[in-house]
């Protein structure tokens, strides 16, 4: 493996820059230096292999050509990390996977109905075989430039990937324009209805909690990278991620990590109780200590540790998983929330892509049940999800890997930037305040919006 450091920057956005209009360039960004959860960065781009999944088939893209698969996904993207060496490093990434895998991707596991518009026109999976990454630890303060050449033709490609980094970055001219305001598909009355249907499942006996998720969308036009860069300067979060894909530009402000494996050693943590922030401190003291002192919250939490112990369970070693620590308050730019850990350690008959794909899409976003739950989701939104709550991250050649919860995330295609924004219901919710959640879960995303609307300049 070849292996250079790099000039050590606090801004890693900088770096980034000089690939971020490259093909499948890929930033997963941990928001900022030093936060407890997210502090590497990693950015890859031109990878050696793509798969692209649109409902049953996969278009696999390698030095070979083209060609399609109805073989499951997650399968397709095993066999092909199993074709190169594994790889040790002291490094998070030194090559693997990277991608999306979005919430739709679910009917390739299990039999879902059919009654929400599609209305994203984007692949359902969207990863790539990288054989180089840029590695920046913001606790070390050191960046790294890594590249495994996995194959024979790529190895001449160093010496021009060491140029690129100690270039300049090209200056790209287009800026990013929404041209229409924040359209949500419920308006509140529309949310009451769909909240009282959910009530009845629950008292009924269907369900326990149902993840209920309104959508935003607004014309827009232009380079979505000028938008990430803001989007980092108003929303840090520990598991944030950029992506310029074929046709899609993904931006993501998750606070959640989804599934972490790093050795043998699992870890998910699970969100579930949030509360605003306020600009008064007083009154941001008080949200934080409501919080935590919430009942109905702290079990609505625990509803959901539960569902991931089992689902973690399934690749974990018997006896390996617990819950480690609950209902700690974690506070972000706009909300305070409740967020648990549970780890394991998976089993020798498993790995990492066996584990996301027994508990995708994570339990956190569907309620509980799962497979009901979301039944009741694709019956009573509008919309699918796309991209929204499923996950991002990447599969190292080592085994390693480390995905987000693909919620706060935007997706900019075909003229439109969309995001969501939802909540646990639960039988002690109450419809007013869980719609008034939802807002103040959407406040960094439409004041995003906002700075872009009509004919500003992108660097205010």
């Amino acid at each position: 493996m070849l292996r250079r450091e790099l000039p050590y920057q606090a801004d890693s956005s900088a770096l980034f820059a000089k690939i971020a209009h490259q093909p499948w360039a890929i930033y997963l960004d941990s928001g900022h230096p030093g936060n407890d959860y997210g502090h590497y960065d990693i950015m890859v781009a031109d990878p050696v292999m793509t798969f692209t999944t649109r409902g049953s088939v996969t278009e696999v893209l390698d030095q070979h050509g083209v060609h399609e698969s109805n073989d499951d996904p997650f399968l397709l993207l095993k066999q092909a990390l199993h074709q190169y060496p594994r790889l040790e490093s002291d490094l998070p990434f030194t090559g693997g996977a990277v991608g999306y895998f979005s919430y739709d991707l679910a009917r390739n596991l299990e039999s879902l109905p059919d009654h929400a518009e599609d209305g994203e026109h984007i692949p359902e999976m969207m990863a790539g075989i990288y054989d180089w990454a840029v590695i920046v630890d913001h606790r070390k303060r050191q960046t790294w430039l890594v590249c495994c050449a996995i194959l024979e033709e790529r190895k001449s490609k160093w010496a021009s990937l060491c140029a690129l980094f100690d270039g300049d970055a090209v200056q790209q001219s287009d800026g990013f324009i929404v041209n229409t305001e924040a359209r949500s598909n419920f308006d509140e009355a529309g949310y009451q209805r769909v909240f009282e249907r959910i009530q009845r499942y629950i008292h009924e006996g269907d369900c326990y909690q149902v993840n209920l998720a309104q959508r935003f969308s607004a014309n827009a036009s232009g380079d979505a990278w000028q938008a990430y860069q803001y989007l980092r300067k108003i929303g840090s979060a520990p598991f944030m991620a950029f992506m310029n894909l074929p046709g899609v530009q993904v931006l993501s402000d998750s606070p959640e990590r989804f599934l972490q494996v790093s050795g043998r050693h699992v870890e998910t943590r699970p969100i579930k109780g949030t509360r605003p922030r306020s600009v008064d401190a007083d009154e941001d003291a008080r949200q934080a200590d409501d919080l935590k002192s919430s009942l109905k919250d702290r079990a609505e939490n625990l509803m959901i540790v539960d569902l991931l112990r089992n689902d973690i369970g399934k690749s974990c070693a018997t006896g390996s998983v617990r819950a480690d620590r609950l209902f700690a308050l974690e506070s972000y730019t706009n909300v305070h929330h409740l967020v648990s850990t549970v780890t394991g350690k998976l089993s020798d008959q498993h790995e990492a892509v066996d584990l996301l794909r027994g508990a995708f899409p994570g339990g956190s976003i569907t309620g509980a049940p799962k497979l009901r739950a979301m039944e009741i989701i694709e019956e009573l939104e509008p919309h699918r999800r796309g991209v929204y709550c499923g996950a991002i991250g990447y599969i190292g050649f080592d085994g390693n890997m480390d995905t987000n919860i693909a919620i706060r995330t935007a997706i900019y295609s075909h003229g439109e930037i969309r995001f969501w924004a939802g909540g646990g219901i639960v039988a002690d919710s109450e419809a007013d305040k869980e719609y008034r959640e939802t807002w103040d879960k959407a406040s960094t995303m439409l004041k995003l919006i906002e700075h872009f609307r009509g004919d500003q300049d992108v660097g205010n």
